[in-house]
């Protein structure tokens, strides 16, 4: 029987009281949703030319598209884009927004490009040691592609070819709307479920796909494409002036950019996560050798004083607008990438310098990334009123693995090695990484009853790693749109235990 038979049988024989609406819950898999939410591939006989990390589900066939402008001249003359680059950034985005699907030689399921990709709900493959951009041309082994020409990928098994494939698109049925409403009444007080949006498109997305809410904004992604400028002028000013020229530019954009976020999500929660820029991203000289753990996320704002300050000014105009035209802005602010106690009492105290003009009460919280700030929680928790996992650079810094390359170089061959079972950015890994989060959510309770504990990182939409957190104790898990059913199906099933 087809997942979307499954579905719709469960579905009827639970509305005809044949069967509990608990036991059609649980008899349907995360994989059942898989194939009922994502375009899948058919067979070619000549098989894959390579293959690199699964890291995002679905497929697609497109002209290969070498630049943004490809892709764009490709898509205008209404034919489909395969956006393929050794990696990407920010510089990119809207080329990978309209293409339908991403492939790059460099990087994992932590990287730039996988989740831009899983945020937009494209398919995508990443890591393809063998791909080489060579001029307007793809080398891949003994085999050239030119750009124009027709490749395919297939995000859910990692795997690119040349030339056309069939592709079958996503046929959901309608009895999967009321299986989700099961699942959301199952879950409720239990497990809420959160998306991971940054544009008024993923917000919708996020509205659209069941989220309770936004768990994670992430406010550099407001910065891609032609917005780079605003950014770089920020991080480049050599003088007060300078700067406080480029955080009034900084303040005009945002607001509106809160705004077209809040307004779909009205009387629901947004978590706004405050600028976490890694220069290497967003600046085109940055020689920081060790990107990821530099000057980045509180960092930055600590030697940047006022750049947090803007941020906090942006969300309180928006919140007003919003009044203003009726709605119901509810936000917190998180702040990233704590390791010390005094960090993140120091940028609390700027904050609330200007929290304190909002009309509405705003929560403050902090992300839980490194493994100092998991060891030291429950001082955290004295300070705020939520913590929130990023569970993918938490998993970075507890491995030493670098999120943006070592799946393709050491994972995928430690897996096959049988070293490890799964890679740890796609599945929470329990006995390390989940002591550090057990621990921290023991601690943080401990410290403050009160406190709220969500998970952004994208384990928040692998059912291993949410029953985990389940077990360990958040309150609600966020994942980007188009894992949020999934999410919603495991918490259920979680709450029926």
């Amino acid at each position: 029987m087809t997942a979307y038979n499954k579905i719709v049988s469960l579905v009827e024989k639970a509305e005809n009281s044949e069967i509990e609406i608990v036991q059609a819950i649980s008899s349907v898999d995360a994989q059942d949703l898989l194939d009922v939410l994502f375009s899948s591939a058919g067979e070619k006989e000549t098989g894959p030319v390579a293959s690199g990390i699964a890291a995002s589900p679905g497929a697609a066939s497109g002209k290969l598209c070498l630049s943004v402008d490809a892709v764009l001249n490709t898509v205008d003359a209404g034919q489909d884009a395969i956006m393929v680059a050794m990696e990407t950034g920010p510089e990119d985005e809207p080329g990978m927004r309209w293409s339908s699907g991403i492939a790059t030689a460099h990087g994992g399921l932590a990287s730039h490009a996988a989740i831009y990709s899983r945020g937009l709900g494209l398919p995508a493959v990443c890591g393809i040691t063998e791909l080489e951009v060579a001029g307007s041309s793809i080398v891949i082994g003994n085999m050239t592609i030119g750009e124009g020409e027709e490749i395919s990928i297939n995000g859910t098994t990692g795997e690119i070819y040349a030339g056309k494939l069939e592709i079958s698109e996503a046929e959901t049925p309608a009895e999967l709307d009321s299986l989700l409403e099961w699942c959301d009444h199952t879950r409720n007080g239990f497990l809420g479920v959160r998306a991971n949006a940054d544009t008024a498109e993923e917000a919708v997305e996020g509205v659209k796909a069941g989220a309770d809410g936004i768990g994670l904004c992430r406010t550099e992604h407001m910065f891609l494409g032609e917005r780079l400028p605003v950014i770089r002028k920020v991080l480049q000013a050599k003088t007060e002036a300078a700067q406080g020229t480029a955080l009034t530019e900084l303040i005009k954009i945002q607001t509106q950019d809160f705004v077209n976020v809040l307004e779909p999500m009205d009387a629901k929660p947004v978590t706004i996560r405050l600028l976490d820029a890694p220069l290497h991203e967003f600046l085109e000289d940055s020689h920081e050798q060790n990107p990821m753990l530099g000057l980045r996320g509180v960092r930055l704002a600590l030697v940047t004083e006022n750049l947090y300050r803007a941020q906090t000014q942006a969300l309180i105009s928006a919140v007003k607008e919003r009044l203003k035209a009726s709605g119901k802005p509810i936000v917190e602010i998180m702040v990233p990438l704590i390791s010390i106690k005094e960090e993140l009492k120091t940028i609390l105290s700027w904050i609330r310098e200007e929290t304190t003009k909002s009309p509405i009460d705003i929560p403050l919280g902090t992300m839980i990334e490194t493994p100092r700030a998991a060891l030291i929680a429950g001082e955290l928790a004295q300070l705020v009123d939520f913590l929130s996992f990023g569970t993918n650079d938490l998993t970075q810094m507890t491995y030493g693995f670098s999120r943006d390359d070592v799946e393709a170089t050491v994972i995928q061959r430690y897996i096959e090695m049988g070293i490890l079972d799964e890679s740890p950015f796609a599945q929470l890994d329990a006995s390390g990484v989940g002591e550090l989060v057990q621990q921290a959510i023991n601690r943080s309770k401990e410290a403050n009853p009160k406190i709220k504990i969500g998970i952004c990182g994208e384990h928040g939409g692998d059912p291993t790693s949410i029953r985990f957190l389940a077990k360990a104790g958040v309150h609600y898990v966020s994942c980007s749109p188009p894992r949020i059913p999934i999410a919603r199906l495991v918490g259920a099933q979680e709450a029926t235990k």
